[in-house]
């Protein structure tokens, strides 16, 4: 068995998140992984994203000091924080004599260990050979140079180009029944979305910013938070009753990280269904992180990419009994209208409750709603989905003044209600 994996970076020496920070960060997605981390090197950059060597991504000096460290450790892995080509790979394998994975590859690896449902294995599945197929040229190069010598006419390719024509073809129908698949379940779970009648609120956030754990205490639902990034990937819902006794839908999904491959954001937009249409959604935020301005930064880039309506998030700074004076001032000026709380200490958790009751009365009119006494279903679906105010009964009529929800007004009249607005 090998020693620890070797972490390889190459950053501008000012950049921020700092070297030591992202490859921190990089040593807790390998650990996420089952692996162990061990020495971490980074070389400095020209410019953000700039490789030293076409062939290698970091310089030959480095390699060599690398390659040193692998044969004294004799260790079997190098991840590189960055998104490597199959040619760099190859390169470095030789010279390195271990294998070598880049960032995209190892959080791929990460979400197809944990993927538990039918609906996040497709998406992982499909993420991978988006990222596999470009790359298919290069992992074949050792067969093309079996081809024969006649100059590449037709019939004189070599076997690895026939390969490769092989695995494309291969690769591009098995990604097409996948995008039928996941476009079907995407189809099913949208509908499901939007026509649900009970408010809905979704928790987004960076992984491992305490998600779970939030939606446990909030609905005594008995799930049990993880240390670790990428713990949930398949949406959890439970409901959860308001003070006020209004009930809503909690949905936890997967958490976003730096630099998230945006084809492994792409397949799962399936899963992050409940976050988009969410009548609203808490950016849940670990305010005891030491890059916990940088993180808010990337979840908001992501519901960007996703189209999320800024007005319906709203921010809430968790873990703030482990967090810093200093870093609570930067984080409420970064967001001058988030809540505070502890999912694990409680502090905070009431006024959550009544910021969302608030804003699941967002849209709600006062309408006066006269019902046949004897029907009970217009008094049920009054009391689920609105708030009575006031009831009588008189001549065989139910009589109530109702505090309900604009949108849900028409489903209460096809039930036999007569309604009148106040002046």
């Amino acid at each position: 068995m090998g020693g620890p994996a070797v972490l390889v970076g190459l950053y501008v020496s000012d950049c921020v998140p700092s070297p030591e920070q992202r490859l921190q960060e990089l040593a807790a997605l390998l650990s996420a992984a089952g692996e162990t981390p061990g020495e971490a090197f980074w070389q400095p950059a020209r410019r953000e994203g700039q490789a030293r060597s076409a062939a290698t991504w970091i310089g030959k000096g480095k390699v060599e000091e690398i390659a040193a460290h692998v044969e004294e450790t004799e260790a079997g892995l190098a991840v590189f924080d960055a998104e490597l080509t199959p040619a760099q790979i190859r390169n470095l394998e030789e010279a390195l004599g271990c294998r070598v994975l880049d960032r995209s590859e190892l959080i791929l690896d990460i979400f197809a260990g944990r993927a538990r449902t039918r609906s996040a294995v497709l998406q992982v599945e499909l993420a991978q050979l988006e990222y596999t197929a470009p790359r298919l040229r290069g992992m074949w190069t050792h067969l093309a140079r079996q081809a024969g010598s006649s100059g590449g006419f037709v019939g004189s390719r070599g076997p690895g180009e026939k390969q490769i024509e092989i695995d494309r073809r291969i690769v591009s129908r098995r990604v097409a029944r996948l995008k039928e698949e996941i476009a079907t379940i995407a189809e099913r779970r949208a509908r499901t979305v939007k026509t649900r009648q009970d408010f809905t609120v979704g928790l987004v956030g960076y992984t491992n910013a305490g998600k779970t754990t939030l939606l446990s205490a909030l609905t005594q639902a008995g799930v049990d938070g993880e240390d670790a990034l990428f713990a949930t990937l398949d949406t959890l819902t439970r409901r959860w009753r308001l003070p006020d006794g209004t009930d809503v839908v909690l949905s936890d999904t997967v958490g976003f990280v730096r630099a998230l491959p945006h084809h492994l954001v792409a397949s799962f937009r399936a899963t992050l269904e409940e976050a988009v249409h969410a009548d609203l959604r808490l950016h849940i935020i670990d305010a005891a992180h030491p890059l916990a301005l940088e993180q808010v930064r990337a979840v908001r880039g992501v519901l960007e990419e996703l189209q999320c309506h800024p007005a319906r998030t709203q921010a809430v700074l968790n873990k703030v009994d482990l967090a810093t004076a200093e870093a609570l001032i930067g984080l409420r000026a970064e967001c001058p209208d988030a809540l505070e709380v502890s999912a694990v200490t409680g502090a905070g958790l009431g006024r959550l409750a009544e910021v969302v009751s608030e804003r699941t009365r967002v849209g709600w009119i006062h309408v006066r709603c006269v019902a046949d006494a004897g029907d009970g279903r217009v008094r049920a679906f009054a009391h689920e989905h609105g708030r009575v105010l006031a009831e009588s009964w008189e001549d065989e009529r139910w009589t109530a003044e109702l505090l309900f929800p604009r949108g849900r007004l028409e489903a209460l009249a096809a039930l036999g209600a007569t309604l009148t607005r106040d002046a």
